[in-house]
């Protein structure tokens, strides 16, 4: 099931991406326009356009939230792996992304605290994430 979903979310996020599929969306939209006048603009006529963009929009938001999904890890992935292959990288910073936002945002600050001390190019006094969190 995973990897039946898989391909279509990421197959219809790359469709839904493409530049053929919004001049499709806006045609269809000018031909509902277009036919208004022949459905007298009738209650059915707004209900289907309504109904139609609620339901696609609806289904979009899982599909394309997968792809994003499977696209951070597979980043995350690939940053902890340069991490562990470059030999000044601190290795405690993978894993990182587990934590709350405030915790991040505070390593960030220290990071950029750091650097503007000119901290950041030392590596024997740089501190663990640990120092860098209880910093703020």
């Amino acid at each position: 099931m995973d990897e039946f979903f898989t391909k279509v979310a990421s197959r219809s996020a790359s469709w839904m991406g493409n530049p053929l599929a919004f001049v499709i969306s806006v045609l269809f939209v000018a031909l509902w326009a277009a036919s208004g006048p022949l459905l007298h603009y009738s209650d059915t006529w707004q209900l289907i356009v309504n109904t139609a963009t609620t339901v696609l929009t609806f289904l979009a938001v899982f599909l394309i939230q997968n792809s994003q999904n499977r696209d951070g890890a597979a980043m995350q992935a690939k940053l902890d792996e340069l991490l562990r292959a470059v030999e000044k990288a601190r290795g405690e910073f993978v894993g990182i992304e587990h934590l709350t936002d405030a915790q991040i945002c505070k390593i960030r600050d220290a990071l950029e605290q750091d650097i503007a001390e000119g901290h950041g190019k030392e590596t024997t006094t740089r501190p663990t994430v640990e120092r860098l969190l209880a910093r703020y």
